[in-house]
């Protein structure tokens, strides 16, 4: 995995670690994405990408983008990272 996306990762648990104002859905939906993107990053590269992955970011972006644009912002730039290694 890039260091790049592992920071991002990692800045994506902190922040919700710190942002009190999600609501257990949101972070629990936060959680499952991030579990995903790492169980998607560990896979044998001769499995084609998952394509839902993606669009389950792009999802949470739409989702976060009003109250949580902070939560959004790194999303977004997982998604990038995300695109630039084929995924």
């Amino acid at each position: 995995m890039p260091a790049r996306l592992q920071q991002q990762l990692q800045e994506l648990r902190d922040q919700l670690a710190q942002q009190p104002p999600l609501s257990d859905d949101d972070r629990a939906a936060l959680a499952t994405l991030l579990e995903e993107i790492e169980q998607q990053l560990t896979r044998p590269s001769i499995n084609p990408p998952d394509t839902s992955l993606v669009d389950g970011v792009n999802l949470a972006v739409e989702r976060f983008e009003v109250e949580h644009p902070t939560v959004a912002g790194t999303l977004r730039n997982i998604l990038q990272s995300l695109a630039n290694m084929g995924i």
